[in-house]
């Protein structure tokens, strides 16, 4: 089950982060901000060899005793960050893919509204319902 969904802007700071239960939602930030020097680190080791790649999968940035962290990185630079739960062994490489794969879709839509301001948190409604659909759907 995906506990936690983050949308991390160029610049690192965070432009949505969503967890389940609210309780834990300032552990999932320190999660969330950890995992973003494994991303550095990532795309600096693939950097020249898929600087063509469209889409940036990242796969498991890594586990801990709880949780499993994955990471994706747009073509823009904006960072998307998954929180699955450990304990839900069912959840695939292609399920994890597949979660990226709506969520860029859902932010792209979020772009392209003309009274978005880009690097401003995101606020749409759609977006939430969205990444809370993938939440529920997850578990």
């Amino acid at each position: 089950m995906a506990v936690c969904i983050a949308v991390i802007a160029k610049e690192n700071y965070p432009l949505y982060i969503r967890s389940v239960p609210i309780q834990n939602e300032l552990k999932f930030h320190y999660t969330v901000h950890t995992s973003l020097d494994v991303v550095e680190e990532k795309i600096s080791a693939v950097g020249k060899a898929m600087a063509d790649q469209r889409e940036l999968y990242l796969g498991l940035l890594y586990p801990t005793e709880d949780y499993k962290v994955y990471g994706c990185v747009t073509n823009s630079k904006v960072k998307f960050v998954i929180v699955a739960d450990s304990s839900n062994t069912s959840l695939r490489d292609n399920e994890i893919r597949s979660m990226f794969r709506k969520l860029h879709n859902s932010f792209t839509d979020v772009m392209c509204n003309p009274f978005y301001n880009p690097g401003d948190t995101i606020q749409s409604k759609a977006f939430d319902s969205m990444v809370s659909a993938m939440m529920v759907q997850a578990s």
